[in-house]
């Protein structure tokens, strides 16, 4: 069995950025793997440690910058990696989801894995749709927000544990070949050791454009255009009341009453 995980460089951001022209400079910007991509990776390895799966396969969409947040999944214990990236996608300010899932159905239509993980979401973004709209393109059975799953292979089957609104859960079969998106929690991911980064350097990175794929530009065009980038500026002032306990409680009181929340 064979198991492609999604993962993305996101962006983290220095405590004290400036915005110019509706862009942060590279200066305020540090690149890590995604969380939640981190705990689809562990799923992933923990799988072929069990004799379950045969090989883990990460993908990514990216430039040659992303190639460290995919040497840290490879030194996590994945077995190989495939980036893809082409001109056509440096010139787009963000990608959409429907580009996104557009792209990785192709990589995963060439490689054929019978189960396919994503993160929920992105720590940069938070859309949290692409492992979904992934398995639409490919018309492959899914769960989201799965926080437990175990594989049948004679079956063909995964045993799904997933949350749901309120705290809820449920527990279903998902037909393989699917996708699955991973909660947080699932498991805990473990720490790149120093022999798996060195072991990481040899793995092998396939490098594929567009073309590679058989998509075109405009299959690529994402429909998202940044129009402005600021920082959200607070609607409400921060009140700080002095005194002891008692004085405190008084004007918190007060200020209650002014606001219609309690009753004088």
């Amino acid at each position: 069995m064979k198991i492609l995980v999604t993962v993305k460089e996101v962006t983290d951001l220095a405590a004290d950025f400036q915005i110019a022209d509706a862009e942060i400079d590279e200066t305020y910007l540090e690149y890590e793997l995604n969380e939640w991509d981190a705990y689809a990776i562990e799923t992933g390895v923990q799988l072929v440690e069990a004799g379950i799966a045969d090989e883990v396969i990460v993908a990514t969409i990216g430039p040659e910058r992303a190639e460290e947040s995919v040497r840290m999944a490879l030194a996590k214990g994945a077995d190989r990696a495939i980036r893809v990236w082409d001109d056509a996608l440096a010139e787009q300010d963000l990608l959409d989801v429907a580009t996104k899932a557009e792209i990785f159905a192709s990589v995963v239509e060439a490689e054929e894995p019978e189960v396919v993980l994503t993160g929920v979401q992105a720590n940069d973004d938070g859309f949290g749709a692409t492992g979904v709209a992934l398995a639409e393109r490919l018309d492959y059975g899914w769960a989201a927000v799965v926080n437990a799953l175990e594989l049948d292979a004679d079956e063909g089957v995964a045993h799904v544990r997933r949350e749901l609104e309120g705290g809820l859960e449920e527990l279903s079969d998902v037909t393989l070949p699917a996708v699955f998106t991973i909660q947080t929690g699932i498991n805990q991911p473990r720490y790149a050791s120093l022999r798996g980064i060195r072991e990481a350097e040899a793995k092998e990175i396939e490098r594929k454009t567009l073309s590679d794929l058989g998509i075109t530009k405009a299959d690529a065009a994402s429909a998202l255009q940044i129009t402005d980038l600021f920082e959200p500026v607070a609607e409400r002032e921060v009140a700080y009341f002095d005194g002891d306990p008692d004085e405190q409680v008084e004007q918190v009181a007060d200020v209650l009453a002014d606001s219609g929340v309690v009753g004088e």
